[in-house]
């Protein structure tokens, strides 16, 4: 189903009668929303607009879940928590603040029960290329597999990301979809920041194979927050969430699927 399509929306919705929906769909990249602004906002505005419409007028009492990102903040240099100001700095971020406001609009003036997450960065297994730890991983499978040469190519290496692993970020929008406040937006973060070099660090200690690293230019951002930390206290408040696996196994697993990807 195509999101942009609001007749073809409201047709699904129609014939599945969800009672709840975890709205995943969407432009993830941040990175590719510089070059791609006009589908970035499209995609994650109007989609979303299309669906809450259509549930609306034919699920109205489903519990909606928009994943949203901690990139609609203004860059801090401190922990960020929901209170603090917002102001994206990307265009990605713009797009989902804007998704952001919609969804609230949505619970606020329709009464329809909308749950909105800031989820932090998070990472894992499956995770797509145009992320730093995808994209290190999936370099030092090819390496080892000998596809090619032992050379793995990087961009910003000093910013530090709040990380979660992907299964425990879906642990948490199970647990807001169950018990999480509508129109309250909850942070899905550890608390805890990475420099990027350490998390190639981390990969590069389960290499089976030596690796030179090289930074290049085209992975460099046009702007790139130094520092994204969250404080995760209302999600552990209202809901008892809290992330149980360490970036270790993060990083090792990710790293096994790409091995294991590869083969196929």
């Amino acid at each position: 189903m195509d999101l942009l399509d609001a007749r073809a929306v409201a047709r699904a919705i129609t014939h599945t009668q969800p009672t709840q929906v975890y709205h995943c769909a969407g432009a993830a990249s941040v990175g590719d929303s510089w070059s791609n602004t006009y589908a970035t906002l499209r995609t994650n505005v109007l989609g979303t607009q299309h669906l809450l419409a259509a549930l609306s007028d034919h699920a109205p009492d489903a519990r909606t879940l928009i994943p949203g990102s901690a990139l609609v903040y203004k860059p801090s240099g401190t922990a960020i928590d929901e209170a603090d100001p917002l102001g994206p700095v990307s265009p990605y971020g713009l797009s989902k603040l804007a998704q952001e406001l919609v969804g609230l609009a949505a619970a606020r003036q329709d009464g329809m029960a909308v749950l909105v997450s800031r989820s932090f960065t998070h990472v894992g297994p499956g995770q797509a290329l145009s992320f730093a730890a995808s994209s290190f991983a999936h370099q030092i499978a090819r390496i080892e597999a000998g596809q090619i040469p032992p050379i793995l190519s990087v961009g910003n290496l000093e910013s530090r990301r709040d990380l979660t692993d992907v299964r425990d970020t879906v642990h948490a929008y199970q647990l807001l979809m169950a018990g999480g406040a509508s129109a309250t937006p909850y942070n899905v973060c550890t608390g805890t920041a990475y420099r990027t070099g350490e998390v190639l660090d981390g990969l590069l200690s389960c290499a089976s194979v030596a690796v030179t690293v090289r930074q290049d230019s085209s992975r460099m951002r046009p702007s790139d927050c130094p520092l994204l930390l969250g404080n995760p206290s209302r999600i552990k408040r209202d809901v008892g969430w809290q992330p149980n696996i360490p970036l270790a196994d993060t990083l090792s697993d990710l790293l096994d699927y790409w091995r294991a990807s590869i083969k196929t």
